[in-house]
């Protein structure tokens, strides 16, 4: 993804909707060459478009999330790679950084197999390399792409993995990690059977919202990966219960509305690679 297309999102991230003539003015370049961006964009399915417009899709719409704070989450998901060895296979639900881990798989390590009930995730990597998927069927939700309910739980069944990575809408010390959706959620719970571990893919934000229902504990988390947004206190915590954290470096960044979150630095952080121990 080009700067400009970066700047793109977050404009769209303050506004949710707006004029191919207002990102050109903006921009200082073409309405044409905003379009051919904006053509980029939405096949990689980050927003929508109408009549000279651009916005976002609906709020569980996973492009959508993933476009904001994406390359935060960009670098979490390549961290999260490290992981994972050749040939191997793994487990992944539906999220934007889950969404990004799959896009790097598929693109850098040659014979991994992708377990997952996500249709975004399936549809997002076809076009990747290394790309192979096993879609879980269920109950189709429309605006987040997922497949759920009790026939995706029979279906995971009938598959093992050492990794099950996930993401999250939110956290309390309480009840650990938590979800908006009952039908997201109990699948999830459903899938974790299946693997040795559970490894949660997040930007520092979610830890200051909650969701409506449990997703996973918190000792039933092997690792976190997040950006160095986190709190001392939370990153406290979670070490304290058993879960390896690892951070991603994180300037200053914008989220939907506006608003903007972090401190914001003089000068970037260069992008570092996360030295993983054996899992």
């Amino acid at each position: 993804m080009t700067d400009r297309q970066d700047k793109i999102l977050e404009i769209l991230a303050r506004g949710q909707r707006v004029e191919v003539s207002v990102l050109a003015d903006v921009l200082a370049v073409s309405q044409v060459t905003i379009r051919k961006d904006l053509d980029q964009l939405e096949e990689k399915g980050f927003i929508k478009r109408e009549h000279g417009f651009a916005l976002f899709g609906p709020i569980d719409d996973v492009g959508r999330r993933m476009a904001v704070n994406y390359e935060v989450k960009r670098k979490i998901a390549k961290a999260a790679a490290e992981l994972v060895e050749e040939d191997e296979t793994v487990l992944i639900e539906s999220g934007s950084c889950c969404a990004l881990l799959a896009e790097e798989l598929a693109n850098t390590k040659p014979g991994v197999t992708i377990i997952t009930n996500s249709a975004f995730i399936a549809n997002h990597i076809r076009h990747a390399p290394h790309a192979n998927v096993i879609l879980l069927g269920g109950e189709y939700q429309n605006e987040s792409q997922m497949l759920v309910g009790s026939m995706t739980s029979k279906w995971a069944e009938i598959f093992m993995s050492d990794k099950f990575f996930i993401g999250t809408d939110g956290f309390t010390q309480k009840y650990g990690f938590t979800g908006r959706d009952h039908l997201r959620t109990q699948t999830v719970r459903d899938m974790a059977q299946q693997a040795g571990r559970i490894i949660v893919l997040t930007d520092s934000d979610k830890f200051s919202h909650q969701g409506d229902e449990g997703l996973v504990r918190t000792e039933q988390v092997s690792a976190v990966f997040t950006d160095t947004q986190i709190s001392g206190e939370m990153e406290s915590f979670l070490t304290g219960q058993g879960v390896t954290v690892y951070k991603v470096p994180r300037n200053c960044a914008v989220r939907e509305g506006g608003q903007e979150s972090g401190q914001e630095n003089s000068r970037p952080e260069p992008e570092e690679k996360v030295a993983l121990p054996v899992m």
